[in-house]
This record gives C-alpha cells, sequence and structure tokens, in this order.
C-alpha cells in the first residue's frame, strides 16, 4: 500500500490537531525527515497556541445582538444598509474565532509600541502558555543545544545565546521559536528541581539598540527586560521578584560576555 503524499491541507490540519491517528502518524514521521518543514510547522503551532490563549478571554461570549447573522442580513434587506465598518467588524471577529488555528492568521496583531513593554507583555503571554504544559512544553530539547542555537538564530535573523544557570539552580529544557506581533521570537525554558519554571525570551528590537533593564509584572508573573546590541531580553516566570533580579543579570552578564 502507497501512502499518500503529505500536502499543505495535512500539514494545516497537523496544526490544528484536526488529523485521525493514523494520517497524524505519517505526518510526524514526514517531518522527521524534513526538517526545515518541521521548523515552519512548529512555528506556526506556536501562533497558534498564542492566538488560542489571546481569545480566551472573549471566544466563549455570546456574539453581541448586532453582530448576529440574522440582524445583519435583516439589516442588509433595508435600503440604508449596514454601515461597511459594523460589517467589516463582524468579519474580523468571526474569522478571528473560528480560524484561530490557521496559517493564513500569520502576521496578524495590533500595532503597538516596539519596545520593552511590548517585550515583557509577549514573553509574560508566552511563559503563561508554554510555562504549565506538561506534555510539549518545548519543541527542541536541551540534550539537542546546537541544533537549538541554529534554528533560533537562523528565524531570528541574529546569533543567539543560550545562558547556563545550572549553577544557580535552574537547567536547560529547551527552546521553540514563537510569533509575536513584531516578528519571532525565541524561547528558552528552565526548570529547578521543584518544578519552577523559567522563561528566557528574545527578539530584535526597533525601539533602539540598548535600554536598560527594568522590571515588569503581568498577571502574576514578574520579569526583567532589557535591551542589548539591537536584541530584546526578558526574563519571566512566576517567582519573587528578589530572586528573578539576580537571574536576569547573570543572563545578561553571560550574553554580553560572549557578543
Amino acid at each position: 500500500m502507497t501512502t499518500r503524499p503529505i500536502a499543505e491541507d495535512d500539514l494545516n490540519a497537523y496544526v490544528d490537531e484536526a488529523l485521525d491517528a493514523e494520517r497524524r502518524a505519517e505526518v510526524v514521521a514526514y517531518l522527521e525527515t524534513h526538517p526545515e518543514v518541521a521548523e515552519k510547522v512548529a512555528a506556526h503551532r506556536a501562533e497558534r497556541d498564542l492566538l488560542r490563549a489571546a481569545f480566551a478571554p472573549v471566544v466563549e461570549e455570546p456574539l453581541p445582538p448586532q453582530l448576529s447573522l440574522a440582524r445583519m442580513i435583516e439589516a442588509r434587506r433595508r435600503p440604508a444598509g449596514t454601515p461597511r465598518w459594523a460589517m467589516a467588524a463582524a468579519a474580523v471577529l468571526l474569522l478571528g474565532v473560528g480560524a484561530v488555528g490557521g496559517w493564513s492568521l500569520r502576521g496578524m496583531g495590533v500595532a503597538s509600541s516596539g519596545g520593552l513593554q511590548a517585550l515583557g507583555r509577549e514573553a509574560a503571554a508566552s511563559y503563561a502558555v508554554f510555562a504549565p504544559d506538561q506534555a510539549r512544553p518545548v519543541e527542541i530539547r536541551a540534550e539537542n543545544r546546537a541544533q537549538l542555537v541554529a534554528w533560533t538564530s537562523r528565524r531570528l535573523g541574529r546569533p543567539v545565546a543560550i545562558p547556563d544557570l545550572a549553577s544557580s539552580g535552574y537547567r536547560l529544557m529547551g527552546g521553540r521559536v514563537v510569533a509575536t506581533e513584531h516578528g519571532p521570537a525565541a524561547l528558552f525554558m528552565y526548570d529547578d528541581d521543584k518544578g519552577n519554571r523559567l522563561v528566557m525570551f528574545a527578539r530584535p528590537m526597533a525601539s533602539g539598540p540598548d535600554m536598560p533593564m527594568a522590571p515588569h509584572v503581568q498577571d502574576g508573573i514578574n520579569g526583567y527586560t532589557w535591551a542589548d546590541d539591537g536584541l530584546g531580553y526578558s526574563l519571566v516566570g512566576a517567582v519573587a521578584p528578589g530572586m528573578l533580579h539576580p537571574l536576569a543579570d547573570e543572563v545578561r552578564r553571560q550574553i554580553r560576555s560572549e557578543a
């Protein structure tokens, strides 16, 4: 029996977790022998997870009455018609909720500052999505460190260093590339003997090559964020700022020593 070739529709369905077990196994086997495709699929899965997290607060809410399909059809029959902006808003809402896992959403995002504040928000959001994941928190594990460095550096267009926090009690688990509204970012995850996890987040910055370290907090996730030589960094975790700050200082020291 000849296996049906893997097509883009299969990859889309894999990202959306819409394949049956047999076809999913075939796609997994294909990705294991096609690393470049696997990297792209991993990036799209990261986008899916971030978009799901972003839409989570509203996806279960009822659709506003003025955006219901029946109301829109009725309004369209009236001479005055529905304002174009309302129709556009409904389309954006429906597409955003219905196609949250699709590849066509690549690049979706509301424009905002690319400074430390935005970086901190992105790092905290990524931590909230991936740190609790017990099954697959990272795409490439620590034992494949060289592959992880090469992948993240290629996606960011800059050499990316992975700090060693073993002397501080945190082991590297691995990492992945995640999507942000400012482009791809590298995410490296660490854990300690108690299962506490930290995330180091890095992406190119558009608002300045160097920025001093600053604290931030979002939904109980503490972080320290800074920029060196055009790359922004954020170390985040559900730990006290007094414990996190020296770790962030150590991360920055190691990155600067490798520059």
